[in-house]
């Protein structure tokens, strides 16, 4: 039976929203049109898979960040200007220190809560930055850079400089010792550059080397330069063009390169997030609690005389102190000017090769690979042999970089020549890429061919049978619906061929005229060389659990 209508219009017994929300929300749809864009982005499908875990990690990290840092400017000074110190920490009482110094002394002792949430900040910096270091690299091993996201690698490079340079700057607010050398190492890497060094030197620190300017100034960039510039590319970055975009997959039961098989945004997505901001809130409060991290108390204060034994960056910059320490004391004079190629080379020639390597490698695979598909597939690692022993490669060089940068505690500790740690990783950042290059290749091809094996055979089960004609073999089991499907489904080539046809009546191919066209040709047969084969399916088996949503790929 129809039911009845109140006057109005609405059915009776249905519930109107309160006039003011609806003219509210009326209006926002017609200016901005908010309804159906909130539609859509609640229904929006999130693929359930751990990895995607870490680019939340470290947008949750930064607003703990943003949080914390907002407390502690409330009672950081920062100025350079001498006082007495007077604080609780008795050891010293009566030292003259910088009003920073004193500051962060003050915050630690006396301010109610100031010492955990110092080291709530600290922790959470060192985990935005391990955070962010290995969302890219899964996004480099699965290929996630290629079209249509190669903006938001590139928005994820410089977010990973920026927030390395912030650390810098931030770790060196307190004025401490083991600080003040931080800033020591930065002032003899610009006084380095050519040409323009000193003229660096002086606009940063605002006059000779300490000066009274670089605290205030640090202070700014800080809080107000780099952090407004990542709230502006964060944002893009993680929403923006997330929404915007089709989110990638890895393949498998139900995924393709046309549809999003996940759980909605809402209620799902945003319950299960909000958990997890918590949960990262709680395990760096709990780091924080009870794993004591930059004391500067046992310090002291900065003095330009004096060194501290055994100093150590925080483990983002160790790469490029372990650059400073094994490079070789080369200088080269030119026109009567010397230029410290001991300096030049780590703090500009490595970092450069390494982020400009970065910044134009999926413009670089592209080429190499003709590839201009769209990709909202993930490749596995193992599919794409080449990729992935470059990118273990460039780990064990970064990785080597890093522990060089404490080749004085190594030799300490294993009593060891500091000559012969320095010559070890000398070597390791040449030889190292390489046989990490060649081992990655043969393990990523060894695991194609198991994976092949499973696809055609299924699992061994240690069930050995005996045949009426006496022969033995062992029992297999198929590999369940989502495992096999991962072998097995269809997905978009990653390279196409481009090699150079042969010769037609003595005529060369025009690709093949050009060196450049060889040598693409050449870099294209080595990356297809192992390329994993997908190999066909066997017969149709029973659907299993249906997928919480599908979406429909963007198109582009």
């Amino acid at each position: 039976m129809a039911g009845t209508r109140a006057p109005g219009g609405a059915r009776a017994g249905t519930r109107r929203p309160p006039r003011g929300l609806d003219v509210t929300v009326r209006a926002l749809d017609e200016r901005f049109g908010t309804t159906g864009f909130a539609r859509k982005a609640l229904r929006k499908a999130f693929p359930d898979q751990w990895t995607f875990l870490l680019g939340e990690i470290a947008m949750y990290s930064f607003v703990i960040i943003l949080l914390t840092g907002v407390y502690l400017t409330l009672f950081f000074k920062p100025s350079m200007h001498e006082v007495v110190y007077n604080g609780s920490y008795t050891k010293l009482k009566g030292v003259e220190m910088s009003e920073a110094y004193a500051s962060a002394l003050k915050i630690s002792f006396d301010v109610r809560g100031g010492l955990l949430v110092r080291q709530i900040h600290h922790w959470s910096t060192l985990i935005f930055m391990g955070a962010i270091l290995v969302h890219m690299l899964r996004n480099f091993f699965t290929g996630a850079f290629r079209k249509p996201r190669e903006l938001n690698w590139l928005i994820g490079i410089a977010m990973f400089m920026l927030v390395m340079l912030n650390g810098l700057f931030g770790y060196s607010l307190p004025d401490d010792l083991l600080s003040g050398t931080g800033l020591r190492i930065l002032e003899g890497v610009l006084a380095s550059l050519p040409l323009v060094g000193s003229y660096a030197v002086m606009f940063l620190f605002g006059g000779e080397y300490p000066g009274t300017d670089i605290i205030p100034r640090l202070y700014v960039i800080h809080v107000l330069l780099i952090p407004g510039i990542l709230a502006a590319l964060i944002p893009l970055h993680a929403v923006v063009l997330t929404w915007r975009q089709t989110h990638t997959q890895f393949p498998g039961k139900g995924s393709s390169n046309t549809t999003v098989r996940g759980y909605p945004f809402f209620p799902v997505f945003i319950a299960k997030t909000t958990a997890f901001f918590l949960w990262v809130l709680g395990v760096t409060t709990l780091l924080a609690a009870f794993f004591q991290i930059n004391p500067i108390w046992l310090f002291g204060p900065y003095d330009p005389g004096a060194i501290s034994s055994g100093s150590q960056p925080d483990w983002y910059m160790g790469w490029l102190e372990g650059a400073l320490r094994i490079m070789p004391s080369w200088e080269i004079s030119v026109w009567g000017h010397t230029v410290a190629m001991s300096v030049v080379v780590p703090a500009l020639v490595v970092p450069g090769l390494l982020f400009t390597g970065l910044a134009v490698y999926p413009f670089l695979e592209r080429w190499v690979t003709g590839d201009s598909q769209i990709h909202h597939l993930l490749d596995r690692p193992r599919d794409v042999p080449a990729r992935t022993g470059i990118g273990v490669g460039g780990v064990v060089f970064y990785g080597g970089l890093w522990l060089a940068g404490g080749n004085d505690v190594l030799s300490d500790k294993f009593d060891v020549s500091l000559f012969w740690t320095t010559w070890f990783f000398r070597f390791l950042i040449i030889l190292g890429p390489v046989l990490a290059y060649a081992v990655t290749y043969r393990i990523c091809v060894g695991l194609q061919r198991r994976d092949l094996g499973l696809a055609h055979h299924g699992l061994e089960t240690g069930v050995i049978r005996q045949s009426p004609d006496g022969g033995f073999s062992e029992v297999e089991r198929p590999l369940p619906d989502e495992e096999i499907a991962a072998i097995t489904d269809p997905r978009p080539a990653p390279a196409a061929d481009l090699d150079v046809p042969p010769p037609v009546d003595d005529v060369d191919s025009p690709r093949g005229r050009t060196a450049r066209g060889r040598v693409r040709a050449a870099l294209n047969r080595r990356f297809r060389a192992d390329l994993a084969v997908v190999p066909e399916r066997g017969p149709a088996e029973p659907d299993g659990e249906r997928p919480a949503v599908e979406e429909k790929a963007a198109s582009h």
